[in-house]
């Protein structure tokens, strides 16, 4: 049992456990002498710790910040000055509250909060490595958790739906789809890619997604050897490999709401005439494909006997149903299992790829059946099935397999072999069946130490800029000691005891007045939450605020990953090229949409600090760097947002310069200008009305409009309120 080094904040002795190890304990909610401030529990906790420190809570922010500050955190778009002036008109008393429970019940909710958590699993439209192939059904995971974080699904049911939603008894489709959590691993369909080495990457990849995301501990540490800082050795971190060791990739049809009925009811008919095909030729087509199925399970247990049949096996895997992304490893899973175990689905398919391959086992014999015929009739059958829309999810393996320690890291080398098993730090897992759901159902136990302490923090993290505890993805020895303890223990002592209510926690943070405080006094301690700390947006945040300030914003919800125009220059870096502008709408969607090629991901979203795509991420960095600046100030398209905004703002404002003015600032700042803004504003408007050199639209567009659009002056100065440090932070 590793011991706490540091006591004095936790009030531990120095033989007590680790913190993080010990048990959530609902500690009493201290008593103040500041009770006119507390709004809630959390109030109390952070006053206490004030006052012990000699500090007191900042005074409450003006109503026109908090609007924008909560209606950013919540949903992640600025507020519209309706919406503004509504709250600063209502004088009820839970005007506040009636603001914070329409922005949880936004549809933009879900879209908002599904990108952090796709940060952690490294969410991804490509395979990554060299030639980092396309996922075209990649985003159904994407839409299942919007929709999942919309509907308030529990965060237990959330975790156990995303861990092993396949296993759940008479599982739906749309539990199935959560499992698309597991499939954002890199992939490497190369030729000459060894397949067991990748897949074990993946494994690996998935452990450490699991200890990180919902037990804040580095067990990717212990893969080569015992960890170095917690009490986690390499055979734990092998048994918690194995619970993931036996899940196995799967693609499966998973109709959307307009396919569904046309495709169901085209099933049996599409049977039937397929039976009717197959059936007369049905005992020597099998005949053949049994000689081509040893043939190719020859070539895996002899491999470099018949180089041939080496690449034959490999092609069975890597190109499995003839398009990039459709079930890879799904063609070497079928044929290890028994073929009386194999379901119609997978046996058909399995036809359906050795048709067209059958001459490699017989030419003459697939010939005089006239297979190549029959091929080419069920391929125009199943093109004439109606589309149906795919998702990646993951099954329970149906041809098991044993996991071993691998010796320093190292695959090929074999240790013991180890059972599915959890560390010993924590709890045990008292169940006979040691399946990825009871390892689901272990993580969000109430007895589980870690996984209500790691999630508030995160939630903490987003509305403060730092979590209770610094270190986020690490609560073990050499992560960062928790500033408030006793608060982070009862946030999620009160989470579980809400019953996982994600909403409900974020209710009861945004409604505190520690949330509420101003920005603008107090010490630069963001710890002590003495005041609120000012947040620059994120990099989706940015673009999303200026389109929809500018009117160019695509409301759209749901729905494949889409390519925004940006330079040549970024895209001819990835392998391929393959990145085409989108059309319409689609180049204005929100940030969440925007296509995540891992080797040359959107470059907008890079600069202002988006993380690398192919690794767990649990704390975005915010930085402040010149090429930023450049950026807004001449990227393409901040210069086309700026056009639209001129247009918008002489569409709606058929009024003097100053009302302009002040129309354009609500727009961008959700506030009015003061005397000397508005003044500054209007002499930089005669300014560059004076210049001779600014002459003609700024940018050129296909926006066509009112004259404000044309006017040069009019949109540098909606670029000055898009490069504004008010308008890229969070106060």
């Amino acid at each position: 049992m590793i011991f706490a080094v540091s006591v004095n904040c936790l009030g531990v002795s120095a033989q007590s456990p680790h913190w993080a190890y010990r048990p959530i304990h609902f500690p009493g909610v201290p008593d103040t002498d500041h009770r006119a401030i507390n709004n809630n529990a959390i109030d109390q906790f952070v006053v206490s710790r004030l006052e012990q420190d000699g500090l007191a809570i900042s005074s409450p922010t003006d109503r026109e910040t908090l609007i924008r500050r909560v209606t950013l955190d919540l949903i992640g778009l600025p507020p519209t000055p309706d919406e503004v002036q509504d709250f600063v008109d209502d004088i009820r008393p839970d005007a506040y509250q009636r603001v914070v429970d329409r922005l949880l019940a936004s549809p933009h909710y879900g879209e908002h909060w599904a990108r952090p958590w796709l940060d952690l699993c490294h969410y991804a439209d490509t395979d990554g490595y060299l030639t980092d192939q396309t996922r075209p059904v990649a985003w159904r995971y994407r839409a299942w958790l919007v929709d999942a974080l919309n509907a308030g699904m529990s965060f237990d049911q959330f975790t156990i739906e995303q861990l092993a939603g396949d296993l759940l008894p008479d599982a739906t489709t749309n539990q199935k789809l959560a499992t698309g959590f597991l499939r954002q691993t890199l992939s490497n369909r190369e030729g000459g890619a060894d397949p067991e080495e990748f897949r074990v990457k993946q494994v690996i990849d998935r452990t450490s997604m699991v200890g990180e995301v919902w037990m804040g501990l580095t067990v990717g540490c212990a893969r080569c050897h015992d960890h170095k800082y917690d009490e986690i050795s390499q055979k734990e971190f092998y048994q918690l490999y194995a619970f993931l060791d036996a899940a196995d990739e799967i693609n499966i049809d998973a109709p959307l709401a307009d396919e569904q009925e046309s495709y169901e009811s085209a099933l049996p008919e599409y049977h039937r005439k397929r039976r009717a095909l197959i059936v007369p030729l049905a005992q020597e087509i099998d005949a053949l494909q049994r000689r081509w199925e040893d043939k190719l399970r020859s070539a895996r247990n002899n491999p470099g006997r018949e180089w041939f049949w080496d690449r034959q096996w490999e092609l069975v895997g890597l190109v499995w149903g003839g398009g990039l992304g459709e079930g890879q490893l799904e063609g070497w899973q079928i044929l290890r299992l028994d073929p009386a175990k194999r379901s119609r689905l997978q046996k058909d398919r399995l036809l359906d790829y050795f048709l067209p391959k059958a001459d490699t086992v017989d030419a003459e014999k697939a010939k005089q059946l006239k297979l190549s015929e029959l091929n080419a009739e069920l391929k125009k059958l199943r093109g004439a099935l109606p589309k149906v829309t795919r998702a990646a999810t993951m099954m329970e393996t149906q041809t098991p397999q044993t996991t071993f320690v691998h010796l320093a890291g190292d695959f090929r080398d074999r240790g013991e072999d180890v059972m599915a098993a959890t560390p010993s730090i924590l709890p045990p897992l008292d169940v006979e069946r040691r399946d990825r759901l009871s390892l689901a159902r272990w993580l969000v136990s109430p007895n589980h130490p870690l996984t209500a302490r790691v999630a508030v923090n995160r939630m903490w993290q987003q509305f403060f800029g730092q979590g209770i505890v610094a270190t986020a993805g690490d609560f073990g020895t050499r992560g960062s000691l928790p500033t408030h303890p006793k608060l982070l223990d009862w946030l999620a002592a009160e989470f579980i005891r809400s019953g996982w209510d994600v909403k409900a926690m974020q209710r009861l943070i945004v409604t505190s007045s520690t949330y509420r405080q101003s920005t603008l006094s107090g010490p630069h301690n963001d710890s002590s939450l003495v005041r609120q700390v000012p947040l620059r947006l994120s990099a989706e945040q940015i673009r999303d605020s200026v389109l929809q300030v500018s009117g160019l914003w695509d409301s759209r919800l749901g729905g494949p990953s889409v390519k925004p125009s940006q330079p040549d220059s970024v895209s001819e870096q990835g392998y391929g090229n393959s990145w085409e502008t989108s059309k319409g709408g689609d180049q204005y969607r929100r940030g969440l949409y925007t296509w995540v090629q891992r080797t040359s991901p959107f470059a907008m979203h890079i600069t202002f600090d988006a993380p690398n795509p192919n690794h767990i991420c649990t704390h975005r960095e915010r930085s402040n760097t010149s090429l930023q600046a450049l950026t807004l100030l001449n990227d393409p398209v901040f210069h086309q947002a700026a056009k639209a905004l001129a247009r918008r703002l002489g569409k709606q404002v058929n009024t003097d310069d100053q009302q302009r003015i002040r129309q354009v600032f609500r727009w961008c700042l959700s506030r009015d200008p003061s005397r000397d803004e508005l003044a500054v504003l209007n002499h930089l408007l005669q300014q560059l009305r004076d210049d001779s050199q600014v002459t003609g639209p700024v940018a050129e567009n296909d926006l066509d409009g009112s004259s404000l659009d044309e006017d040069p002056a009019w949109v540098v100065l909606c670029s000055v309120l898009f490069n504004l440090h008010e308008f890229v932070t969070r106060n």
